[in-house]
């Protein structure tokens, strides 16, 4: 039974991301390398913020919110978006378009991220004698990560890599780009600020997401249409 419920909390953790790339033109483009790629800055940027993490914040007493800390790793978290400017504009990639190429970034990214931050605790808690919803939560956790991390990665796409874009959507692109970038500090505001649950702060971060992913998509197909 425990392995039975590893195996569930794995599939729904990492599932969605072969079942996105398989169901996706990504698959017939052959984009796995660039998905690689961006995994690997992904763990470069992760690697650079636990080093300003351990430098700059100091070990918290308690488990309270503190806005200075909390603000210090909103500053912190942006090296995310160094990470994801430079895993689309600097990498090398195949000739893919715009489109699959923030789709293939997007996914590697939301996957590292899942592995890094998911994978040890689900080997180690998800076997264990005792049922528990922690790990399937994880699961939708990761589920709402990678929609996230999507509609970034088009909104990154949008930001550096569209030139010819409506220029009264600028400012909405960059605003919605800088949620979506501040959306840990959100989420543990939720939790430690106003004492949010677990489960609800998974629900938030589900319907955000959708929320997300519904306003990037139209901000994409907006900058597609020509300009007249």
């Amino acid at each position: 039974m425990t392995v039975f419920h590893f195996f569930n909390c794995a599939i729904l953790t990492f599932g969605p991301h072969a079942v996105y790339y398989s169901a996706t033109p990504l698959s017939e483009y052959d984009t796995v390398g660039t998905s690689v790629k961006a995994a690997v800055v992904y763990l470069a940027t992760a690697l650079v913020k636990l080093v300003c993490l351990a430098t700059f914040l100091k070990v918290p007493e308690n488990d309270n919110f503190d806005p200075y800390q909390e603000l210090l790793k909103a500053m912190i978290g942006f090296i995310d978006v160094a990470g994801l400017y430079f895993a689309l504009t600097q990498l090398t990639h195949r000739n893919i378009s715009q489109n699959h190429k923030f789709q293939a970034v997007g996914l590697g990214w939301a996957f590292a991220d899942s592995v890094l931050h998911r994978l040890a605790p689900l080997w180690l808690g998800a076997r264990g004698l005792e049922f528990t919803w922690e790990y399937i939560l994880q699961g939708l956790e990761a589920n709402a990560n990678l929609v996230l991390n999507l509609s970034l990665a088009a909104l990154g796409s949008l930001m550096w890599l569209r030139k010819n874009k409506p220029k009264t959507l600028v400012p909405i692109i960059y605003a919605f780009a800088g949620i979506l970038a501040t959306m840990p500090s959100i989420t543990s505001y939720l939790s430690r600020g106003l004492g949010w649950n677990f489960p609800e702060v998974v629900g938030f971060e589900l319907i955000s997401s959708l929320v997300m992913a519904f306003f990037s998509w139209q901000l994409f197909s907006a900058c597609q249409k020509p300009s007249t």
